[in-house]
């Protein structure tokens, strides 16, 4: 399953929706026959059977289930050539026209025949609803960029830990804890990636009520300590210290980010 959403679809004037959600959709669809996922025609906001798939509307995006095959596929190349994509329309667009950003889910799981029903599609849509994916999209556009995708733990390991995705390793992800807020039942592990950042990036835009984050391919939990906030309340402070067990030390100073031992 492939879902993605429209960042702050609902602000767009409503004579505007139609031609950001059909731009929307061109891009996902021209980068998924641009991966080797073909014949799904076009997105028409319905539950519709396509070759082997269905695409299911969301308002603000779409649901769409592919063949298993293809999952490795869905991470690598699928999110840097939508990136490539939304950067590209970002650069051309009008100052009048929105601008376009992505939150992509991608799992793995059973779905029910004939409208596909089953909880991995429930699931699917909550990685893309949850704050980690959010913060990590929050990152991304702080940084100039237009997309954030998490994957499930179960798409992650048939795909990127299996080796088959060519230009993405583990250690391209953040590791992260899925949680909805509206959804208190429903917390799940996930890998965040934006194209163009590392994930010590990404952790500095995950702060919890408990202020602890999961260090991105590791075990370590990393305790964030904002000093004042600023330019954004995504964006904790200007400057910002992570600590971890083993000595693990990120700093931030502005935007720029130091890894390495808590100097003396």
């Amino acid at each position: 399953m492939l879902v993605f959403d429209m960042k702050e679809y609902s602000k767009i004037p409503e004579a505007g929706m139609a031609s950001a959600r059909a731009e929307a959709d061109a891009i996902v669809l021209s980068a998924l026959e641009r991966s080797g996922v073909e014949n799904l025609g076009t997105l028409d906001r319905s539950v519709t059977e396509r070759v082997g798939g269905a695409v299911m509307d969301r308002g603000d995006g779409a649901v769409l289930v592919l063949p298993a095959r293809h999952t490795a596929r869905l991470v690598d190349p699928l999110l840097s050539y939508l990136e490539e994509a939304l950067r590209k329309r970002e650069r051309s667009r009008q100052a009048r026209t929105p601008d376009i950003r992505l939150r992509v889910g991608i799992h793995v799981g059973p779905l029910e025949p004939p409208y596909h029903d089953g909880d991995a599609v429930n699931y699917a849509c909550r990685f893309v609803d949850s704050d980690a994916t959010r913060g990590a999209l929050t990152a991304a556009t702080d940084h100039g960029l237009m997309l954030a995708a998490a994957v499930s733990a179960t798409a992650f390991d048939r795909s990127v830990r299996a080796g088959r995705t060519s230009a993405l390793e583990p250690h391209h992800f953040l590791s992260a804890t899925a949680l909805v807020r509206n959804k208190p039942g429903f917390q799940e592990f996930c890998w965040l990636h934006v194209p163009g950042l590392v994930p010590s990036v990404i952790a500095r835009y995950m702060m919890t009520d408990e202020g602890t984050v999961p260090v991105g391919g590791s075990d370590l939990a990393v305790r964030l300590e904002p000093s004042r906030s600023q330019d954004s309340p995504e964006m904790a402070s200007v400057h910002q210290e992570g600590r971890a067990s083993g000595g693990a030390h990120l700093t931030q100073v502005g935007r720029d980010y130091i890894a390495g031992p808590k100097p003396e």
